[in-house]
């Protein structure tokens, strides 16, 4: 995906490999069709009610088994990383769970430690809005000026819109200001209001609904819009809709600097100097309530969960997959072709996810961390990799690498590719 200057090194963005989404999307095949959802992994299976904790596969391993885990192997010693945490199922049942490498020095890295997840949290709230909207309770083209009256063009805006993000919002994630305040001081944390007033402080990028652009403000701002129409936090709205549900006993809210322990450590070099960076303070990334942890366990469950649509009905999940952003995108006088970019039939932003080439994607990656969620519902194929750096490490989400080998040896037709 394509780079946004940042300063020194640069910072990935919460949400995808890097600032600016979906640039290495284009020229991939979306899906034409909507797979039947995906079964539930049964009560033995780990991250179910009632199922075991995250573990590593039973050994001995089955030649596919085998395969995953060579091939994550390989990976680990080609990036040079830290750790990798990965889990794939078929059709809910386990292929491989496994963990390499280290959390720290001595400490070995275990498929039960928990990471930052980042926009996981995006595919979560989109599922749990759509759910609203089978209700009743609220509709996509609400515009929410009753919800968010002091925002500018609220009459305009509407939740697809920030779902989508189709608002023309900056996003402060790439605002220099925003950037130098955070390498300088990332312990800090930040208020709702603190970060929307880098994206306020700017002209809209064009009319709401009329192009596509990636702005952390959107779901920062959908959140809050969902406080106040369920009267709930979001953290509880995403555990009752979308966690308890699906039995994510492992997802949990953290916006302090805390992780439940066992803890995945990370690492960068964002600035500058290879340093821990596992408690740096996540409260930039997205709306307090809504800064999730997990496991690799149940990145995998979520990735087979969301990407088959299992807690929405199927046009929901077709909205899911398609709300509308396929055509948009496009550079204008006000929006460069960096920022305005192209959301085609192969490659787009859903409702808090990406369909990409077939896969319905989630890939966060910040401050040492990076992962993915991917699902494949022609296949019924879920990975989910959680890996960390060290000092030698290549730029980029390299989970995604991890996960696009893995989809080549199990999905040779239809491979991922985020590139």
């Amino acid at each position: 995906m394509t780079l946004t200057p940042t300063p020194r090194r640069g910072r990935a963005r919460a949400g995808v490999r890097t600032v600016l989404l979906c640039a290495a999307l284009l020229g991939l095949t979306a899906p034409t069709t909507v797979a039947a959802p995906a079964s539930a992994e049964g009560p033995g299976g780990p991250g179910g009610p009632g199922g075991r904790d995250c573990a590593r596969t039973e050994r001995p391993l089955d030649a596919r088994s085998r395969q995953v885990l060579d091939i994550t192997r390989r990976a680990k010693d080609d990036l040079d990383l830290n750790s990798v945490e990965v889990r794939v199922t078929v059709d809910g049942r386990e292929v491989l769970t496994d963990a390499l490498g280290e959390s720290m020095t001595g400490v070995p890295a275990e498929p039960d430690m928990h990471f930052r997840a980042g926009s996981v949290a995006f595919a979560h709230i989109a599922t749990g809005l759509l759910q609203l909207v089978e209700e009743g309770t609220v509709r996509l083209d609400d515009t929410v000026e009753r919800w968010l009256p002091d925002l500018p063009k609220a009459d305009k805006i509407t939740l697809r819109m920030l779902a989508t993000n189709t608002t023309g919002l900056h996003d402060y994630v790439t605002d220099p200001a925003f950037l130098a305040e955070l390498e300088a001081h990332p312990f800090r944390h930040w208020t709702p209001d603190e970060l929307l007033a880098f994206p306020l402080s700017h002209p809209f990028w064009y009319e709401p609904g009329t192009n596509w652009s990636y702005s952390h403000a959107n779901y920062l701002l959908l959140s809050q819009a969902l406080e106040k129409i369920t009267g709930a936090g979001i953290d509880t709205f995403m555990k009752e809709r979308v966690w308890k549900p699906l039995g994510l006993r492992d997802t949990r809210n953290n916006v302090t600097p805390d992780i439940p322990r066992p803890v995945l450590h990370a690492f960068t070099s964002e600035r500058g100097l290879y340093e821990e960076s596992t408690f740096w303070n996540p409260s930039w990334t997205t709306a307090p309530g809504a800064v999730i942890t997990t496991d690799v366990c149940d990145l995998a469950r979520s990735a087979q969960a969301i990407g088959s649509g299992e807690l929405l009905s199927p046009p929901s999940y077709r909205t899911l997959l398609d709300p509308g952003t396929v055509g948009l995108g496009h550079p204008t006088d006000t929006c460069p072709a960096t920022i305005c970019l192209p959301q085609t039939e192969a490659a787009h932003f859903g409702l808090g996810v990406l369909v990409v080439n077939g896969w319905v994607v989630q890939n966060p990656s910040f401050s040492g961390y990076a992962a993915i969620q991917a699902y494949l519902p022609s296949k019924r194929l879920a990975i989910a990799v959680s890996t960390t750096k060290t000092a030698t490490t290549p730029a980029g989400n390299t989970a995604e690498v991890i996960a696009e080998r893995i989809s080549a040896k199990l999905s040779p037709a239809n491979p991922l590719s985020l590139d």
